[in-house]
């Protein structure tokens, strides 16, 4: 338990080993969800919505844990989500499905920035536009900025 402690970056791992969830912040709570789901050392990591719930701070700790988790350990990682924005900096390549059917497909920055099916728009036109939000701008910045000096330990508060 230790390890995969360590390996989501709760450390150090005595330190959240016996805590209970709701002694734990949400992104806390989250990474020891994905610790519990390498426990059975997959090859394939299915990842629904896992950042919907989070505060806007958290998710890119997370999202960064999920790249490098699936980089270090070769782990596919299959990202379902509605959120383009949060697809388009996790995924290389964009299935965009409506009603069980594929209605697009390709790299994820031509689905994004050039989407051809009308669902695929109205999910892109959803998408917040940083630019048009001076307060998320600034605190992307901010945590874009954090995430490259270090990778965020288990200590997120929400």
């Amino acid at each position: 338990m230790r390890e995969l402690l360590e390996r989501v970056n709760l450390s150090p791992a005595d330190d959240f080993i016996d805590r209970r969830p709701h002694e734990l912040s949400g992104g806390q709570r989250q990474r020891v969800a994905i610790a519990r789901a390498l426990a059975p050392e997959p090859s394939v990591l299915i990842a629904d919505e896992p950042v919907s719930m989070l505060d806007v701070s958290i998710r890119l700790g997370v999202l960064n844990l999920l790249a490098r988790l699936q980089r270090e350990e070769n782990l596919a990682v299959l990202y379902i989500t509605h959120d383009l924005a949060t697809a388009r900096h996790f995924s290389d390549e964009i299935l965009v499905m409506f009603q069980g059917e594929v209605v697009e497909r390709g790299p994820a920055d031509d689905v994004i920035l050039h989407p051809r099916a009308d669902f695929t728009k109205l999910l892109a036109k959803a998408a917040p536009e940083p630019a048009r939000n001076e307060r998320f701008t600034s605190v992307a910045a901010k945590y874009a900025d954090h995430a490259s000096r270090a990778t965020p330990q288990g200590d997120d508060e929400e």
